[in-house]
């Protein structure tokens, strides 16, 4: 073919599938069109070929160090237990100066931030919270993050910590925040209901063994007018019934009666609940009124009582998974 120079003939060797295309969308590879003298040769190859890579060519040479990841799927049919633990959160509570022996202000923001963590991840069934700890039980079917236990404990402590801080406002008002908090987290798996039972079961009489020996103690330092030294040194050795005897004896304090929300912790689940809103309804004049509507909605629900016993399983039958379907 003739060159504008007219001058030079060139075997022009189309790609496959080029024939077709508009001059506009080749170009020659190696050279600009803006060439002179002999051409011998040369290929045209539409400008979307070029700009395109492999699909061998998405894949660097670093990805091997992929291999050096860990496998930490949770193993299936097993609840998984995820539980936070406040860091240093004895110089935390001292430096906020919650009040001893316990701070309503602060479990109920503790509480807020796990509630924050059920909303989040809905496969958790049941969550049990006391002092500046949190267990969340994700069910035994649940498959959220492939049941990776590293992407679970990670998104539960990074939600409940960020709600610590959100809403810290709501609960202590102008008081500022110092610095924030820390929690460090574990990953436990429980393979049957009484497993599972029986690891609540040990976080709330942890709550009632260190809630009773805090209420006894800041009670001879408050009332009592011991230093932290004495208190200690008083209650070396004795047992519940010599805690419940000095509260009562010398103090008029009938331990029984105190909140359930510090002797017992707070247990989150779902539940299903009856809400009333009002709408409007146009009537067939045209006319329009306001409706009341009844409807169920499942929300994350607290209770403050023993989950030791039968009582609070028989009432909530759908909390845990039965194990002849596992």
């Amino acid at each position: 073919m003739k060159t504008n120079h007219g001058e030079t003939s060139a075997n022009v060797l189309l790609s496959a599938g080029t024939r077709d295309i508009r001059p506009s969308t080749l170009m020659l590879t190696g050279k600009a069109f803006g060439f002179s003298g002999r051409v011998r040769s040369c290929v045209l190859q539409p400008l979307a070929r070029l700009f395109s890579a492999p699909s061998n060519m998405a894949k660097s040479k670093f990805e091997y160090v992929r291999n050096f990841e860990t496998d930490d799927t949770c193993l299936r049919n097993c609840y998984i237990v995820v539980r936070l633990d406040g860091r240093n959160f004895h110089k935390f509570a001292e430096k906020h100066k919650f009040m001893k022996p316990n701070d309503n202000r602060a479990l109920d923001l503790m509480t807020r931030s796990a509630r924050s963590v059920m909303e989040e991840l809905e496969d958790i069934v049941i969550a049990y919270g006391q002092s500046d700890e949190f267990s969340f039980v994700f069910k035994r079917s649940s498959s959220w993050f492939k049941r990776r236990s590293s992407k679970l404990m990670t998104h539960v402590a990074s939600q409940f910590s960020s709600s610590y801080v959100f809403y810290w406002k709501e609960f202590f008002g102008e008081q500022p925040l110092l610095y924030p908090p820390g929690f460090d987290g574990r990953v436990v798996l429980y393979p049957s209901n009484r497993n599972l039972r029986d690891y609540l079961s040990w976080r709330q009489a942890d709550c009632h063994i260190n809630n009773l020996y805090n209420t006894v103690f800041w009670t001879l330092v408050q009332k009592g007018g011991l230093t932290t030294h004495q208190a200690e040194d008083r209650l070396k050795g004795t047992l519940a019934a010599d805690k419940n005897e000095i509260l009562f004896s010398e103090f008029d304090i009938n331990y029984n009666t105190e909140p359930a929300l510090h002797r017992k912790g707070t247990t989150l689940i779902w539940e299903k609940r009856d809400e009333t809103v009002t709408k409007r309804q146009k009537l067939p004049t045209g006319e329009e009124k306001q409706v009341a509507v009844t409807r169920s909605r499942r929300s994350v629900q607290a209770h403050h009582g023993d989950i030791i016993g039968e009582q609070f399983w028989e009432e909530h039958p759908d909390v845990l998974e039965d194990d002849d379907n596992c």
